[in-house]
């Protein structure tokens, strides 16, 4: 029987059980007595182990069969729940989602047995480990060991299509300087692909903590003799070995530890705490759904689309008649493309709980990693978003949450030293504000060291030392600037300077915008403000000469007309107007766009955009009007020009360009 006609419901419902694994694998670390908690994982871990049997996905089976039988000993109170079993069982989970990015890439589940795991769990109940038959004329595997999280990434890269690769590098014996030939390489190396670990680490290679060697673990498309050769290119090396990694041959530094730790009777320790806020009375609804492929949505949403852009043009002809009848078809037509608009849209519309709930897991892997307590809670979980921005939504998050773990929450005894709680806390939240969907990452550490900032970007010649009077917002905005880090050391986690700058780049593809508030001493907020869709927004209609830009209405404050002698020039010829005690850079629409401005005017119609709290004025020549507009993509040729977010079609059949309010107030 042909079971790939059922992999992809597999796939979708293999996802929501491992995600209740973890949810409730967290709860049960707070509660390790609580049966009912037990019995729920149990029934996931059942399920799971049915399906990939019915599927034919063997080794998943087989692991979920082990994670069985102990679930089973402590539901029975046989088996006494402590820290080192909730190690194996999230580790456990991790490769179950391993499997599962792997079959959603290949079809196949590989052939990583993960044998090391159902020893462990065995193990736990005193059973003998399993072993795999190797036949005389067959090698051994070769096992390269690496720490968990770079196992993790590489795992990762498998199941995306991507080779690993090790590469043992000899510097020739009369190099001087060996970590700038070092650096050399990685630089090269980094042409073709990513480097996920050093050894020695990066750190010890800067301080030229090694000898002539040293080797490096790379993620590539690319075919590992033209990395090797590119390495070779570079003079002072006198020999590059290359071998791939092969699924099967990595292992944790922890494995070894595994089986021998378990046994041990360890209270669990609670480093990290979830809390979720909810209102006080909850029912549990049973919901009516039905999964579609979000290819059909979006096929819906283009008609929609069309709909709009036609209602548009039919409006416009039906000012040229004076026909009363016409005009109240034309507003009936207007209702129900309103109406499907709407239905549309909330069809589409996805709880960001389906990213916030990645996070609870991670932050506490990340709380024992750093060594720290802290308090993840969470609230707005069922705030609603457009699908297509929920996806992009994780890697940006991902940044901010590890960014307030690492650089803002104190260790707990310099928490304590400063009058804290030893447990810090990270609220994560969701809110609809208009026409936006806002999302706060807050931590109570000890908040941005602007001082600290100012002399980082000094040292790397972003500032120069007579410049002196900066806001904080100017300071601040140097952290979301490529390479820029307040960490002195490298770390996995930090210190590269790439978090801020993806946060930055991707909330700004997606039209909104990132604003920080911070108190030295009292902790750091992060604030994204984003459209609640990519598709359908509602814009002012302004024109420069004869060319119409449609405006955001959610970035604009306000529209005033401004008299000539009321627009003052300052330092270095910069127009500013005075609007309620507020002093307000303006610039001139047509000379953004490259036209000749009119200046020989009375009066000036002035657009205030916003951005976070900073205003400017855009002076245009005539406002068309609000309209709801559908946003086109620009496509390859012109995508990179960054004053420009997309376009639209009028209802007349022209084409007007719609500005990115981030890049007019820059």
């Amino acid at each position: 029987m042909d079971m790939s006609q059922y992999l992809g419901m597999f796939i979708e419902e293999a996802r929501d059980h491992i995600q209740s694994l973890n949810d409730n694998m967290l709860k049960l670390e707070e509660n390790p007595e609580d049966l009912q908690l037990i019995n729920e994982i149990f029934r996931s871990a059942h399920t799971l182990k049915g399906m990939a049997g019915t599927m034919g996905f063997t080794n998943m089976q087989k692991l979920t069969h082990a994670m069985e039988n102990v679930l089973a000993a402590a539901r029975d109170g046989k088996l006494k729940v402590n820290s080192n079993i909730m190690d194996i069982l999230f580790k456990t989970v991790d490769a179950l989602e391993a499997y599962l990015d792997v079959i959603v890439a290949t079809g196949t589940e590989g052939k990583e047995a993960n044998l090391h795991l159902v020893n462990a769990l065995n193990a736990i109940l005193g059973k003998p480990a399993e072993s795999v038959t190797v036949s005389s004329t067959s090698k051994p595997i070769k096992k390269y060991e690496y720490d968990e999280f770079v196992v993790r990434a590489i795992e990762r890269a498998w199941s995306q299509g991507f080779n690993v690769y090790k590469f043992d590098v000899e510097l020739d014996q009369n190099c001087l300087l060996k970590s700038a030939r070092a650096y050399l390489v990685f630089r090269a190396v980094e042409e073709f692909g990513e480097i996920i670990h050093s050894k020695p680490s990066v750190q010890d290679i800067e301080d030229e903590k090694f000898d002539f060697e040293f080797s490096i673990t790379v993620i590539s498309k690319q075919p590992i003799e033209k990395i090797r050769e590119r390495i070779l290119s570079i003079s002072e090396i006198r020999e590059v070995k290359g071998l791939e990694i092969k699924s099967g041959e990595v292992s944790s530094a922890e494995e070894k530890e595994e089986i021998e730790e378990v046994q041990q009777e360890t209270p669990v320790q609670e480093t990290v705490k979830v809390v979720r806020q909810q209102k006080q009375e909850t029912v549990q609804k049973t919901s009516k759904t039905v999964r579609v492929d979000i290819e059909r949505l979006d096929v819906l949403m283009n008609l929609v689309s069309e709909l709009i852009i036609i209602k548009s043009r039919i409006e416009g002809l039906a000012k040229k008649y004076n026909d009363r009848q016409y005009e109240e078809s034309i507003e009936y037509l207007e209702r129900i493309t309103t109406s499907l608009h709407d239905a549309v849209m909330k069809v589409r519309m996805v709880p960001v709980e389906r990213v916030f709930s990645r996070f609870p897991r991670m932050m506490r892997d990340l709380a024992r990693e750093l060594g720290k307590e802290f308090e993840l809670v969470m609230s707005g979980e069922d705030t609603e978003v457009d699908r297509t921005i929920v996806d992009e939504l994780g890697d940006p998050l991902i940044h901010l949450l590890r960014n307030a773990a690492d650089h803002g929450i104190e260790d707990p005894d310099e928490r304590v030293k400063t009058g804290k709680s030893r447990s810090g806390v990270i609220k994560l939240s969701a809110y609809h504000d208009g026409n936006n969907v806002v999302i706060e990452v807050e931590d109570d550490g000890k908040g941005i060291d602007l001082e600290k900032v100012k002399q980082k970007a000094i040292e790397k010649g972003l500032l120069k030392e007579d410049q002196i009077e900066l806001s904080d917002q100017e300071i601040i905005d140097f952290l979301f600037m490529p390479s820029f880090s307040t960490k002195d050391k490298v770390t996995n986690l930090s210190g590269r300077g790439v978090g801020l700058d993806v946060v930055k780049t991707k909330i700004e593809q997606l039209g909104g915008m990132v604003e920080v508030k911070t108190q030295k001493g009292k902790g750091t907020k992060f604030i994204i403000r984003l459209p609640l869709t990519l598709a359908i927004i509602q814009a002012l209609l302004v024109t420069v000469h004869d060319e119409i830009y449609a405006i955001p209405v959610a970035s604009i404050r306000e529209i005033v007309d401004v008299a000539k002698e009321d627009i003052k020039i300052v330092q270095k010829g910069k127009e500013i107007i005075m609007l309620r005690n507020q002093v307000i850079p303006i610039k001139h629409l047509h000379s953004i766009v490259g036209l000749e401005p009119v200046l020989d005017k009375k009066k000036f119609t002035v657009v205030i955009v916003r951005r976070g709290e900073k205003l400017t004025g855009i002076i245009v020549d005539r406002l068309l009007g609000q309209q709801d507009i559908v946003i086109k993509s620009l496509g390859k040729y012109l995508e990179g020009i960054r004053l420009i977010s997309g376009a639209t079609i009028l209802g007349d059949g022209s084409v007007a360009m719609i500005l990115d309010p981030n890049m007019l107030t820059v």
